[in-house]
């Protein structure tokens, strides 16, 4: 299954239960940082017992972060890559490798 399919079926899903109303990318945005701190949660005193609860909220948050990059007509795997070259600069392997620090102290 390709991330349009996904992509698809969630458009699908949204539609036969008329939800594009409540969709608008401000709502996504919250919605993905209130799943976001529901798998943190998850977290939250070590490391979890039940790695479904895990994987449900994680697919709540790519779930929502799929609807807003449709909502703003983006490509998620175009808008992925994009930022993986500016980070993959500020980041050079040689500098970065092994290391946690911020770009600026590198």
């Amino acid at each position: 299954m390709s991330i349009e399919d996904v992509q698809r079926e969630l458009r699908e899903f949204v539609s036969e239960r008329d939800w594009a109303q409540f969709h608008t990318p401000e709502n996504l945005a919250k919605s993905i940082s209130i799943e976001a701190a529901e798998l943190l949660e998850e977290f939250q005193w070590g490391a979890p017992d039940d790695t479904a609860n895990v994987r449900d909220e994680l697919a709540d948050v790519l779930t929502y972060c799929l609807l807003l990059a449709d909502a703003l007509g983006e490509d998620p795997l175009e808008i992925v890559r994009s930022k993986l070259a500016v980070t993959r600069a500020k980041y050079p392997v040689e500098k970065a490798r092994g290391r946690s620090a911020k770009y600026d102290e590198l």
